[in-house]
């Protein structure tokens, strides 16, 4: 007898599964039939491609058994089945990242958990919440050897060798006394019907049920045993869009998904032609918990003529897309196909090539409602794909987003340019934006004054690492130059040499400033951008680290810091003030703290704050 502790996190969520009272418990079969699909899905391909297996006379099937009297419940299928290492991996750790996903976000708070469960599914271990006790007998196919794994949702399982015929595998499941309603047939039923209605896979229920045979004083009451087929077993991607129906696309969605949210929308396409296929895409409501993790579950299953070949290539749809869900089946492609060959595929680039067109318009047409929510959830993976997909980056760029100083909510960046034409005076062609990490920061940066007070809009970008790698890279969007705020000068700046002649009038009182900040800063000088504040700290862009701050970023590694130019406002009576006094003790504590409180307004801390706040004490202490 090989006993086992479950994995730390499995534990947490066999804990929950068990001890959460669970409103829609009945997902449990959903996810079941699924998994057996999975198996029969990879068993199929197997014998297509696979020389052991072409002659098996096979005829794939998903079997639900009732016994009333033993009070349970049994699963069948004649797939692929599991060795003793796959029940290891796949039922007694997390052997995938949208469950370690979902084991992140447990809070302990056992009702928020629970409205987890529906959104996750979490596979095999949502049999729990019905379960007093699981038997898992099964055997890979090409294998000699059947296993039976034994748990009943505490801390250990068992995995001993059996004797099995057949390839394929057994989920037992001993009902819990408040879970019998899952023994009546019409039950489970309208359960199959709601959620695995269009499993490609013929489902058969076999139960026992009461028929009254003879008629009058001859009556009598039977136990008949019965087995019936209780979905269609057609892939709905395959059907006509005319014979489908909203509930239908939603069905398939939560079954194949495993989530209980309804898609934002769907595209279902078929292609006739030089290329023949179908595609069927949908786009969750909530991102997948995993998005941003290296180890995505990708969520696209690619078919050859209806034969599952793998859900396991992640570049299936560009990466920035992998929030979709969805089916490609392919007319053209090779039974056999590898996955080097997927990568490399020109019928795949063609078809990834047209979804994409696909997907992209299917977003430009949400409503308000929908798009405002699909902003919120996948604003950043459009980011992600302006700079990675050149083709369509028009049409990203007519999607994304921003936050900005003169509306609420956000806009688009036609909307800013709609706005800018509007605007009174003369204007270039520009879009300014500023970019840190902090909105409140950024709302009330120096930077932004000279463009308040000129009237002009600029974007707020608050997702510094991708918004620092990714705006730049734009350029220009409609003929409109897109100008980063904190590397030019502002707009009451006429021409460079009034700028010039302001710099040569403070040239005394720049350098006096600059001789004691040291290497504080690469450079002090005046500036018009600032219409209230006395100072402000910009990047020096020109550095030639600043186009390497991304690399380093994406290697993992810290960035390297840009040096700081401190800029003055000759028209704040603070630096007029300055300007005239004798005082070098003043001067040097008052040049610290215009370079310190700058940092604090761009969100940046001072080199030194003990320093700080005695030099802040100082100066208080004379004004009073």
């Amino acid at each position: 007898m090989a006993k086992h502790q479950y994995q730390t996190e499995i534990g947490q969520l066999l804990h929950l599964m068990t001890h959460s009272l669970y409103s829609n418990r009945e997902i449990f079969l959903r996810e079941l039939i699924s998994n057996a699909n999975d198996a029969l899905d990879k068993f199929n391909y197997l014998r297509l491609t696979d020389e052991k297996f072409k002659e098996e006379n096979w005829e794939p099937k998903i079997n639900i058994k009732i016994d009333k009297e033993d009070g349970s419940l049994a699963v069948t299928d004649n797939g692929i089945g599991m060795n003793e290492e796959d029940l290891i991996e796949n039922l007694g750790t997390i052997a995938k990242s949208g469950t370690k996903a979902f084991i992140e976000q447990l809070t302990g708070d056992a009702k928020k958990d629970s409205n987890l469960i529906g959104q996750f599914g979490v596979g095999f271990y949502s049999v729990f919440m019905v379960a007093e006790k699981v038997d898992v007998i099964t055997k890979k196919a090409g294998e000699d050897t059947a296993w039976k794994f034994s748990s009943d949702g505490t801390g250990e399982f068992e995995i001993n060798p059996v004797i099995k015929d057949e390839h394929g595998t057994v989920v037992y499941i001993k009902l819990k006394e408040d879970a019998k309603e899952f023994l009546d047939h019409w039950r489970v039923r309208e359960i199959v019907k709601k959620y695995s209605d269009h499993i490609p896979y013929p489902i058969f229920m076999h139960y026992e049920t009461e028929e009254i045979e003879g008629e009058g004083d001859e009556a009598k009451t039977v136990k008949v045993k019965k087995s019936e087929q209780v979905n269609e077993a057609k892939a709905l991607w395959t059907l006509p869009k005319s014979e489908l129906k909203e509930e239908d696309y939603i069905e398939f969605y939560s079954t194949l998904w495993h989530d209980s949210e309804e898609p934002l929308t769907w595209i279902h396409n078929k292609a006739e032609g030089t290329l023949e296929y179908t595609t069927l895409f949908y786009i969750p409501r909530t991102a997948p918990a995993d998005i941003f993790r290296a180890d995505f579950q990708p969520g696209i299953k690619l078919y050859v003529k209806r034969v599952f070949i793998t859900d396991q290539e992640k570049e299936l749809l560009p990466l920035y897309l992998r929030f979709v869900r969805g089916i490609i089946d392919s007319e053209d492609l090779p039974l056999n196909v590898s996955r080097e060959m997927l990568q490399e595929n020109r019928i795949l680039a063609n078809i990834k090539q047209a979804s994409v067109k696909k997907i992209l318009a299917a977003i430009k047409k949400l409503d308000e409602k929908k798009f405002d929510r699909f902003i919120d959830q996948y604003n950043k993976l459009i980011k992600e794909g302006i700079y990675t997909d050149h083709l369509n980056k028009e049409t990203l760029l007519e999607i994304v987003r921003y936050k900005s100083s003169k509306v609420e909510g956000l806009t688009s960046l036609d909307d800013y340019i709609l706005r800018a034409n509007e605007y009174e005076g003369e204007r270039k062609k520009e879009i300014y934006y500023l970019i840190g990490d902090d909105e409140k920061i950024l709302r009330n940066s120096p930077l932004l004054e000279a463009y308040k007070k000129a009237d002009l809009e600029v974007l707020i970008m608050d997702d510094k690492e991708i918004d620092e790698i990714v705006t730049p890279s734009i350029g220009e969007y409609k003929e409109w130059k897109l100008v980063d705020i904190s590397t030019v000068e502002a707009p009451a700046v006429e021409n460079k040499e009034d700028l010039e002649k302001l710099a040569q009038e403070w040239k005394d009182l720049t350098e006096k400033i600059k001789k004691i900040l040291g290497d504080a800063v690469k450079e002090v000088k005046v500036t018009t951008r600032l219409t209230e504040s006395p100072s402000c700290v910009v990047p020096d862009s020109s550095d030639p680290m600043a186009s390497m701050r991304h690399i380093f970023r994406q290697m993992g590694q810290e960035e390297p810091e840009l040096p700081l130019i401190l800029e003055i406002n000759p028209e704040h009576s603070l630096i007029r003030k300055l300007a005239e006094t004798e005082d070098e003790k003043l001067l040097e504590e008052s040049a610290w703290v215009l370079l310190d409180s700058a940092k604090l307004a761009e969100g940046l801390e001072p080199s030194d704050k003990a320093a700080f706040a005695k030099r802040v004490a100082d100066l208080l202490q004379k004004a009073l």
